[in-house]
């Protein structure tokens, strides 16, 4: 939906602002030129306000909404969203339209019976429907957290997007948080988005959001992976998204996949094209592990296994403890003489 529109049912639903609240937020009260009540998924409290009678845009808009507890804040639409879980922006609007009993334009009507309904938390398919609704990354923090880690070439990153106001919630019993966030698509190997991988960043993306689980994942990711270019007979394979973005930038023309964990880079999928698999090994108990499982799948499939392992920790340390020409020199003495050429990018 256009951001015209999206301003355009933002003022509608302003300025009906009370009976929005009374229809959302039915468990709060009005008191004054506000709505109270104790958050923005109809608790019962008075954090929570609701300005019903103001200007119709601009900070102080009818409609805008604040959380005194938690500092989540947004207007009527984003009330919407989280009062109904939703996540794609078009049920947001679809729904905005029903409570205004506003005609759908014509592209996004919607054939009778096939309204959707709110994703599983955590199925692919709203891990589908938030990568839709996050923004390539240029010129947002994703960049500016992957350039802190020393990951400056972002070619055939179209796997990854920025989110900038990704719900967070610690546990089950916490109120959710709203942090900036990079968001990858994982996908089978067909290319089908199968689930997500969020990373909540700080507000200026200087480096992970201070909260106890930055990292974490949905939908099916048994098999599947972060993919950076199309695998052919050659491809390397390993755990972080960092991790990866960092081996290319020694090897940019090679493909790449990050599996997000140890025990799913044991199990990763492999394209019927690949020849040789170079294996990023973490260097820890878990990337040992990892490792020979999978050159013993690799090997049973036919696949010649090659494990590229980092000086340090992993290849972002490498990166960006001892620097590019190093993160090269360590990959162009562990990869086949032939893939040096076709792969390696030759220092500036």
């Amino acid at each position: 939906m256009a951001r015209q529109d999206a301003s355009e049912l933002a003022i509608r639903l302003g300025r009906q602002a009370e009976a929005v609240c009374r229809h959302y937020l039915s468990a709060g009260h009005r008191e004054g030129r506000y709505w109270l009540v104790g958050d923005v998924r109809n608790t019962p409290g008075r954090s929570m306000f609701v300005r019903l009678k103001s200007g119709e845009v601009g900070k102080g808009a009818a409609g805008k909404w604040t959380d005194a507890a938690t500092g989540e804040h947004g207007d009527l639409l984003d009330l919407i969203r989280e009062r109904c879980g939703l996540v794609d922006f078009k049920d947001v609007a679809d729904e905005a339209r029903t409570f205004l009993s506003m005609t759908h334009p014509e592209p996004d009507r919607p054939h009778s019976g096939e309204r959707k309904s709110p994703a599983p938390i955590g199925s692919p398919e709203a891990s589908r429907r938030l990568f839709a609704m996050a923004q390539p990354i240029s010129g947002t923090l994703v960049k500016t957290y992957l350039r802190t880690r020393g990951i400056t070439d972002l070619h055939g990153t179209g796997s990854l997007r920025f989110h900038p106001r990704c719900y967070y919630r610690p546990d089950e019993h916490s109120p959710s948080e709203t942090w900036p966030a990079m968001i990858a698509s994982v996908t089978d190997l067909a290319g089908h988005q199968t689930g997500a991988h969020r990373t909540w960043l700080a507000p200026d993306g200087s480096d992970k959001a201070p909260i106890d689980t930055p990292r974490r994942a949905m939908g099916d990711l048994l098999g599947h992976a972060v993919r950076f270019g199309v695998a052919g007979e050659v491809m390397a394979a390993g755990e972080g998204i960092e991790t990866m973005l960092s081996l290319r930038m020694a090897l940019p023309n090679m493909p790449m996949a990050a599996a997000l964990s140890a025990a799913h880079l044991s199990a990763i999928l492999f394209p019927d094209s690949l020849r040789r698999l170079y294996i990023a090994r973490d260097n820890d108990p878990a990337g040992d592990g990892a490792m020979t499982t999978l050159i013993e799948r690799a090997n049973a499939a036919g696949i010649e296994a090659v494990v590229v392992s980092p000086r340090l920790g992993d290849f972002n340390e490498d990166l960006r403890l001892a620097g590019l020409d190093s993160l090269r020199a360590t990959a162009r003495v562990q990869i086949a003489p032939q893939d040096v050429a076709r792969f390696m990018a030759l220092a500036a």
